[in-house]
């Protein structure tokens, strides 16, 4: 499997708070923006996508980016192929706990917007293969600032 490219790494960071503790994002409220303190794991997910239908999956990971918050997930991204390998996208979501994740599952699949955007997938077969890895945070080596 290919590592993923330094662009995906660094936006993985970049959803922490900064070193003063304020929100990357000033839309998102202190409240909710996740830290590694209260992160304790992150779904990596792996998209072997069809190159040819790459805006369908981003249209698919635009909805995901309505439907992940309202489900209690932390999004961290997804990331479409820029340079090399046309075809491997990324999905990030961070979650408090493995309970948390769990709680999470059940509220997407109630969700009608997450039912409909699975179905579209499938529909349109753009995602050819999907891999989920479950990665602990090290918080001593999380989101540290450049120098």
């Amino acid at each position: 499997m290919p590592r993923p490219s330094r662009r995906v790494l660094l936006a993985a960071a970049a959803f922490a708070t900064t070193a003063r503790g304020q929100p990357k994002d000033p839309a998102m409220p202190a409240a909710k923006t996740p830290t590694a303190d209260a992160t304790r794991i992150t779904c990596f997910i792996r998209y072997q996508i069809d190159p040819f239908q790459r805006d369908a999956f981003r249209a698919y990971a635009e909805a995901w980016g309505r439907i992940i918050p309202r489900c209690g997930g932390h999004l961290v991204g997804y990331f479409l192929p820029d340079e090399g390998t046309n075809d491997v996208a990324w999905g990030l979501i961070a979650f408090d706990s493995l309970a948390a994740y769990e709680a999470y599952r059940a509220r997407l699949r109630a969700d009608p917007e997450g039912r409909a955007n699975f179905e579209m997938a499938q529909q349109k077969r753009f995602v050819l293969r999907e891999e989920r890895t479950f990665l602990e945070t090290v918080p001593s080596a999380f989101a540290r600032p450049a120098l």
